[in-house]
């Protein structure tokens, strides 16, 4: 879908809710002039997000699709988020957890993978580890991570036959500027669920109690070779 279209459905939509650009402006938050400039096809006008925002607005999603080499650009992704799974996965072991990599389930109707079941058999807590080598839709991954949580403890129990006494959450991102950036960005809606970052996150996984939110930042494969060179390979 090329700008001009999704300016002219940006504009259609709108149409059909009965409102003027000064209230679709309003509820985004940005000027009627940047409203005008989108809907002539002007993309340049706005960001991402904002773009993103004006859409939902109306009832619409935006999905983007990249294209690179054919399929190679698929595989390059699969390659990255294999790498921090297989980083974090190693991490755990270290630190005493078991760990099953791409849970599937299918509960209440529900199905989808856990791409990271963590268990402490000891402690009887279970952790669900989200693993994105990329943050495209902050929304759609919380929420995905939310309804795993949700289904843990059925899914712990099918496992290792025992009921978790509480399940946590822990969102894994790859080291750097980006997703540095990104958390920043989105500060507030992060830390609502996630609210633990760095060290605290390391000392949780080293002796877990509770329940539990953080996000850690991996360097991949190589982050988590033994426990002792943990603190120089992570960070967040």
């Amino acid at each position: 879908m090329n700008p001009v279209v999704i300016g002219r459905v940006l504009r259609a939509l709108r149409h059909q809710r009965r409102w003027r650009q000064v209230d679709l402006a309003a509820k985004v938050q940005i000027g009627q002039t940047a409203v005008s400039r989108v809907e002539l096809g002007d993309l340049d006008a706005v960001s991402i997000d904002t773009l993103t925002r004006l859409l939902a607005a109306v009832g619409a999603d935006l999905t983007l699709h990249v294209t690179w080499r054919g399929g190679t650009l698929d595989r390059l992704l699969d390659a990255a988020h294999a790498e921090l799974v297989e980083g974090t996965a190693r991490l755990l072991r270290n630190l005493g957890w078991q760990v099953h990599v791409e849970v599937s389930y299918a509960e209440y109707g529900e199905r989808g993978s856990i791409d990271i079941l963590a268990w402490h058999p000891e402690l009887r807590i279970a952790l669900v580890v989200e693993v994105k080598s990329e943050i495209t839709a902050i929304e759609e991954t919380l929420r995905r991570h939310d309804a795993k949580v949700r289904l843990a403890a059925n899914v712990v129990f099918r496992r290792f036959g025992e009921r978790p006494a509480s399940v946590s959450r822990l969102l894994v991102l790859p080291e750097g500027a980006t997703s540095r950036r990104r958390l920043s960005a989105h500060d507030a809606t992060f830390a609502a669920v996630y609210p633990s970052r760095g060290v605290a996150v390391r000392r949780w996984l080293a002796s877990p109690s509770g329940t539990f939110g953080g996000v850690l930042l991996v360097r991949g494969a190589r982050a988590a070779r033994t426990p002792r060179r943990i603190r120089p390979r992570l960070a967040a």
